[in-house]
């Protein structure tokens, strides 16, 4: 079974930007696309096909999954999570910082949605302007009372203020637990690796093109929807296991996270000096340089910038040569039952 590279797969969003997306992808890029969709096979919410990754042949991945599930993650993979990647990969590249919003855990999602998984996400950080910073957290505990009382008043200004700042340099990775508030500055180009859902409640949305007060909530109402929100600030011991500053771009291959993120998906820098990785589900996006994947099970590719590589289980173990990039992997399945 070969690995595949994948066509870029970007659709309109409520926010603006995109354009490094298309120069990176070789895709369309902005002005209203800025996001893609790396190997997903989860569809945009409330949409039966959108979002979904397709492959060279035509074929969608989540069918070749289902059609050769052993193949594409193994029987370990198999045995504990089914033929679910466990994973979502995009690119976000914001014109606009993002609206504070937030998303339910699994416990939350399963009980009012009916979905196996929440959205705990994480941001690598390729890009940035100098001043750039991420929200993260409200920075003194809040009631649901005053969180309701400042989105009633659409009180964008007093929400953005109300959240924890933490400084974004291209090289570092920050972990956002699911029911966390959060917000991205304008300008950060991002890979996010996040499980494998689309569901966002917004607590503002004053200056983008999206009407909260219909599509905010989930379709729940804002008062079930703010249950799902986390009113206590990140201290700074766990902030230390969410923020983790230059995960990229030096001399040696690196995991990307910490511990942290195990339950939920793993990511690693390559350098490309004979970078190995063991067998299983991945998808690796080539930063910089020209190289070659090399696999125990399968012939090799060439791999250039801007390429993104689906790579079956069935590949074996590989080896990337002369190139640089980022690979996403699923969770290691003996973490399985920390998730939340």
């Amino acid at each position: 079974m070969p690995a595949y590279k994948l066509p870029s797969n970007q659709f309109d969003h409520f926010y603006k930007g995109g354009n490094r997306i298309g120069a990176l992808r070789h895709g369309p890029g902005g002005p209203m696309r800025p996001e893609e969709w790396i190997g997903s096979i989860t569809t945009r919410f409330g949409e039966p096909r959108m979002g979904l990754s397709t492959l060279p042949t035509g074929e969608l991945l989540i069918d070749a999954l289902k059609a050769n599930p052993e193949q594409w993650l193994g029987s370990e993979h198999l045995a504990t999570y089914g033929v679910s990647t466990e994973l979502l990969v995009k690119l976000l590249d914001p014109d606009q910082r993002l609206p504070v919003h937030y998303h339910p855990n699994r416990k939350f999602a399963k009980e009012h949605l009916s979905l196996k998984h929440g959205k705990t996400e994480a941001w690598i950080i390729l890009e940035a302007p100098s001043d750039a910073y991420v929200g993260l957290g409200f920075s003194e505990e809040k009631t649901k009372k005053e969180v309701a009382a400042m989105v009633d008043a659409r009180d964008s200004d007093g929400l953005l203020a109300s959240l924890q700042k933490f400084p974004a340099k291209p090289g570092d990775a920050i972990l956002v637990p699911a029911g966390v508030p959060h917000a991205i500055g304008a300008g950060i180009f991002v890979l996010e690796l996040q499980e494998p859902t689309d569901m966002s409640a917004l607590l503002e949305w004053n200056d983008f093109a999206v009407d909260g007060v219909k599509d905010g909530h989930l379709g729940l109402g804002f008062d079930t929807v703010l249950d799902a929100l986390r009113y206590t600030p990140i201290e700074k011991d766990e902030a230390q296991k969410l923020v983790t500053p230059q995960r990229l771009f030096g001399q040696s291959d690196a995991a990307v996270f910490t511990q942290a993120a195990n339950p939920y998906f793993r990511a690693d820098y390559l350098t490309g000096k004979a970078s190995k990785i063991e067998a299983g589900f991945g998808i690796l996006l080539v930063l910089d340089g020209s190289g070659t994947l090399t696999f125990d099970g399968a012939e090799k590719m060439d791999v250039t910038k801007g390429d993104a590589i689906v790579i079956p289980h069935a590949n074996g173990n590989w080896t990337l040569n002369g190139a640089s990039g980022i690979v996403c992997r699923p969770p290691d399945a003996q973490f399985a039952s920390l998730a939340i």
